[in-house]
């Protein structure tokens, strides 16, 4: 791959001094030393950047120009990515990150080379040379290191010690470690690798090995670092020639789906805003402009980790290849390929557009990112990270479903096999982001219309048996189509005005700040879910749900796992509706609204009509009954199994917590699903919505009939064994609304709502009558507590009442919003 970049070619050479010393100290010189006598022995690499090295001493000497009238030597996109990583989902520092890209401008300041970031974010491009100056002047910059000349060549250009610069924090390693010990670099275990430096044409990558001090380790070092007193970290260095001029800005439209830069431009014109985005998109330059449809100069290209082990590499190339259907309709031919990284090659050089394969000790997110030029959005290099770990959690659902002896077997019910499908979709989804575009949550109710949405498998009900032949869907959405034709597609601004208007009247566009808190407004933006009838969805997977736990056992264990390992897989089958049970509740007291712009149609919000509230309603309190959540007695007795040996995290953290020790305790696990249910009904938001909706509209649902509903039926008896859960239940309803009184997001007239449904609650549990002795006792004691606010606030306050629920999405960076 080769980069288009203008301007002219910069020599610039680095000199770095390893040995036994410190990198970050300079060499003593008592009398000057010539450029000649400076670069002696080291070896040359022409390029971007002009390197002259010594892999054996680790020396390495930066060299450049002459400055020019305003002081500046060289201007260039950096960013920091990491070689090594911590391994784990909590902290982030991942192999392969990215850090934040940045325009690095070099200055010569007296007998100093300083090293800033420039500021682009704030402009005024159209200005005159004063305008520009002040626009750049009126805001921080960030000078970010500075070293002594080393020698000055006959024509002017000057040598200086870059080891400061390059072993730096500059990836934010003691930031990303935060919470996990105090962190200081040690200077003696802290380097630039000369022998990593290379230079090419249009980049110049360079690697230091820094290592840290690490004060009272926290939980992550002390379980992941062979010796958690000391981290180590390989940062990589990327230097990119500016992009030349022949790129075209896009205007950001909020209808399309784009991620975007923001810029303010001082100089717009007084009937313009000053603050605008751009769309970030990769550059394609047809080979013939004139046509509708062309081959490029330049083809994007990805290429995918050889670390990535078949049949996962395969199911990699393929899903990303999806991509190629959206650019061809748009226009290009052959514009998008997929290919496995080549032999020898470094996935972290900026040359290479990589879907990198991430190992951490458990689970977490897989996210795509971009390098992109800040001042136009133009994507220079896109890096995915996908989790090894993603597909071996889709497998332990998958076999929890359907039963381990199906794996291997080959059809449609085979969960290695349903795994890959979800694995195609991944790296769809995630090369999805680092070309330049967001989530659509509102995809899976419009008939999986996009891969940017989070996918859960379509499961059918044959019987008492569960078919996957359609689980997951095969190629580009129509979303994705018609978001690639707007981003990418060769035509005027007024027919991409247009084809925006189109797609919005076409598609629902649903993304992160409207889907991803549990007391979003927006009804029709979720995470893992489906269908265009949420409340029909969830009764589905409620069936679902049901037949995988008829059928639980030790059937749904490979041959030779430990039986302990039912606590496990028994967690996502359990709360298989939890996702459902958000979109649901997102339908009460929810709202339909676009990002619109004057004119479209979609001005206006709209509130989701009364009966659908209510349906909602009906289906979340369903999900508290007692016969879904309470196990049968022969399940019940192979949960209790045990396990030997190393405590195992992936298992640790992925399990029902227990008040009874080391064995499965039934009534968290009722009361961790119960909560799924009562957390996101009452989120705080919601209850405002609900409060305000109801003064409105005396016809809607509101706050006083919603406690209710769910009150009447929480509380109504149950017999026999069904009486425990459902206690379990009415105690974490009664907690979950006490917990409004206590939450300053909650408005005193919705406080005075749930207390005064409270009060009555409280003193009809106190005189409680019930014919079974250990209800009476419950409910007696449970109205006391409520009416003893004093009390009742302790316990709140102490966390003494509260069950955690294991995890469900990946775990850690849950504000990710390019994963």
């Amino acid at each position: 791959m080769t980069f288009r970049f203008g301007g002219t070619a910069t020599a610039i050479a680095l000199v770095l001094a390893m040995g036994g010393m410190a990198p970050a100290v300079a060499i003593a010189q008592t009398t000057p030393v010539s450029y000649a006598q400076s670069v002696e022995g080291l070896a040359r690499q022409d390029g971007l950047l002009t390197l002259f090295t010594d892999a054996a001493s680790g020396k390495l000497l930066l060299q450049l120009p002459a400055p020019g009238a305003d002081g500046t030597l060289a201007r260039v996109i950096h960013h920091t990515a990491l070689r090594t990583g911590v391994g784990s989902a909590v902290t982030g520092l991942d192999r392969a990150q990215i850090g934040a890209t940045n325009i690095l401008v070099f200055r010569r300041i007296g007998k100093r080379i300083v090293a800033e970031f420039e500021n682009p974010r704030y402009r005024a491009p159209a200005g005159s040379a004063e305008e520009q100056a002040a626009a750049r002047d009126a805001f921080v910059g960030s000078t970010i290191w500075a070293g002594d000349v080393v020698a000055t060549a006959p024509d002017g250009s000057v040598l200086v010690d870059f080891s400061g610069f390059v072993t730096r924090d500059a990836h934010g390693i003691v930031q990303g470690l935060a919470g996990q010990g105090t962190l200081r670099p040690v200077a003696d275990l802290t380097m630039v690798d000369a022998s990593q430096a290379k230079s090419f044409p249009d980049n110049v990558e360079l690697e230091a090995r820094l290592t840290f001090s690490v004060d009272a380790p926290g939980p992550v070092l002390r379980q992941i670092a062979p010796d958690a007193r000391l981290a180590t970290f390989t940062v990589r260095h990327s230097f990119i020639r500016l992009p030349d001029a022949g790129y075209a800005p896009r205007p950001y439209d909020p209808r399309t789906g784009a991620i975007s830069t923001l810029v303010t431009d001082f100089s717009a014109p007084l009937d313009e805003p000053i603050v605008s985005r751009l769309a970030n998109r990769f550059r394609l330059v047809k080979t013939d402009p004139s046509a509708a449809r062309s081959t490029v100069v330049e083809p994007i290209v990805f290429y995918v980790d050889r670390a990535a082990p078949e049949p996962i590499r395969s199911a990699l190339v393929e899903g990303a290849m999806w991509w190629a259907d959206a650019f061809d309709r748009a226009g290009y031919i052959d514009a998008f390929r997929v290919e496995v990284l080549p032999e020898g090659a470094d996935p972290l050089d900026a040359r290479y557009n990589v879907i990198n394969w991430v190992n951490r000790a458990t689970r977490s997110w897989s996210y795509g990112q971009s390098v992109v030029d800040p001042r136009t959005g133009e994507i220079v290099k896109g890096s995915v990270l996908l989790g090894s770990l993603r597909i071996r959690q889709d497998m332990l659902i998958f076999e929890g479903l359907v039963g381990a002896g199906q794996t291997g077997a080959g059809g449609p019910n085979d969960p290695q096999a349903i795994a890959l499908a979800r694995i195609r979709q991944l790296s769809a989804h995630e090369v999805g982001h680092a070309i330049g575009l967001l989530h659509n949550f509102a995809a899976s109710t419009q008939d999986r219309a996009s891969v940017m949405d989070y996918p859960v498998p379509q499961v059918a009900v044959n019987g008492d048996h569960l078919d996957f032949t359609e689980a997951y869907a095969v190629g580009m959405g129509g979303w994705d189509r018609f978001a690639i034709d707007w981003l990418y597609a060769d035509v005027s601004q007024a027919e991409l005005d247009r084809r925006a208007a189109a797609g919005a009247a076409t598609w629902r566009f649903v993304s992160d700040p409207d889907a991803r808190i549990g007391g979003d407004a927006q009804a029709w933006g979720s995470l893992w879910d489906n269908g265009a009838d949420p409340v029909a969805e969830l009764d589905h997977l409620m069936q679902v749900r049901r037949v995988a736990l008829d059928h639980f056992g030790l059937d749904n264990l490979p041959a030779g796992s430990a039986v302990n390992d039912l606590r496990r897989r028994l967690v996502p089958i359990y709360l298989y509706h939890r996702y459902q049970v958000d979109a649901v509740a997102k339908l009460v007291a929810g709202m339909d609204y676009a990002y619109p712009v004057i004119g479209d149609g979609r001005e206006a919000a709209t509130a989701v009509p009364a009966a659908t509230q209510r349906a909602a309603l009906a289906g979340l309190i369903e999900t508290l009954s007692p016969a879904e959540l309470d196990l049968p007695d022969p399940l019940l007795a192979l949960l209790a199994a045990q396990q030997s040996g190393d405590s195992d995290p992936q298992h640790d953290i992925e399990v029902f917590a227990s008040r009874q020790g080391r064995t499965f305790d039934a009534g968290s696990a009722a009361e961790a699903a119960a909560d799924v249910t009562l957390q996101a009904l009452f989120a705080p938001q919601r209850v405002e919505r609900l409060t305000d909706m109801g003064r409105r509209d005396p016809a809607a649902l509101g706050l006083a009939e919603t406690i209710d509903s769910l009150t009447t039926a929480v509380f109504a008896p149950a017999p026999g064994r069904l009486g425990e859960p459902a206690r379990r239940v009415q105690v974490r309803t009664a907690l979950t609304l006490a917990g409004l009184l206590r939450s300053s997001a909650v408005s005193a007239t919705s406080a005075a709502v749930v207390s005064d449904r409270l009060e009555t609650l409280a003193g009809r549990l106190a005189a409680s009558r019930a014919a079974d002795p250990v209800q009476r006792a419950h409910d007696r004691w449970l109205g006391a507590l409520l009416q003893d606010r004093e009390r009742l606030d302790q316990l709140l306050e102490a966390n003494r009442v509260e069950t955690p629920t294991p995890p469900g999405s990946p775990i850690g960076a849950e504000a990710c919003w390019h994963c």
